[in-house]
């Protein structure tokens, strides 16, 4: 059995400290509440402290949680949230488009599915929640990189890899397609990322206009497309699911 390791263990333990009882305590309060030397919890605080999970009072020298841990859990909350409000709406667009439906948002430089609906027939399908896909070859990445200017960031600073001979990852011509996608509200993906496969995606946005994810559909390129075009029911029900959730996170009408 692997063994804990000892100090987040302890790191663990200052945080739901810190989190209960009195706003702010002490050294020797963090100390002798958990059974530490003074010496070994100055240190533990310190690391917490220069990652921004806590932050000392300059007048008192007592601790409190800091901003980052608040970033964090609003960043749970935002994506609970987006998941939980959108699953009415996907399993809806599954069932109207035929095809699987994914729900994206951005971390670490690329789409994390989050929320993932079959394809409503019997065929043998992967869950995929936890997956991650590329920003600039993906119909979910592009979608982020058009609306979210640190996914822009992120895209332009990665090494934009080529994933078939469609894949675009020259800038200019990638800034054109992300100009494109924000005049038609949505983005597509048509054999870039993978042969055979085509994807449509659009924004969603939260009450403060915020872009915090996209929604898409994926499938084979000859159901997803017709006579070598996007099938413009596809794109219309893509588009009207994104609207629909933009409108529970409070965004109103787009």
């Amino acid at each position: 059995m692997a063994r804990n390791i000892q100090s987040l263990e302890r790191a663990a333990a200052m945080l739901r400290l810190l989190a209960g009882g009195e706003r702010r305590l002490g050294l020797s309060d963090i100390a002798s509440s958990l059974g530490l030397a003074k010496g070994t919890a100055h240190g533990i605080l310190r690391t917490l402290q220069q990652e921004g999970f806590v932050e000392q009072d300059d007048a008192s020298g007592r601790y409190q949680l800091g901003a980052e841990l608040l970033r964090l859990g609003t960043t749970y909350l935002d994506v609970h949230e987006l998941r939980a409000r959108a699953l009415v709406w996907t399993d809806d667009l599954a069932r109207s488009s035929g095809e699987s439906v994914y729900l994206g948002v951005l971390h670490q430089h690329g789409v994390l599915i989050v929320h993932h609906v079959f394809r409503p027939d019997d065929s043998r399908q992967v869950l995929e929640i936890g997956a991650m896909q590329p920003l600039h070859s993906t119909a979910l990445g592009k979608v982020l990189t058009a609306y979210d200017p640190v996914a822009h960031s992120e895209a332009l600073e990665a090494d934009r890899k080529a994933f078939t001979d469609r894949t675009v990852c020259e800038v200019e011509a990638f800034e054109r397609i992300l100009d494109l996608t924000r005049a038609r509200g949505y983005a597509a993906d048509v054999e870039e990322t993978w042969e055979g496969v085509a994807s449509i995606a659009a924004p969603i946005h939260d009450r403060r206009r915020m872009p915090v994810g996209a929604v898409g559909i994926t499938g084979a390129v000859e159901r997803v497309c017709r006579d070598g075009e996007l099938r413009h029911e596809l794109i219309a029900a893509v588009r009207d699911c994104a609207r629909a959730v933009s409108r529970d996170l409070g965004a109103g009408r787009f």
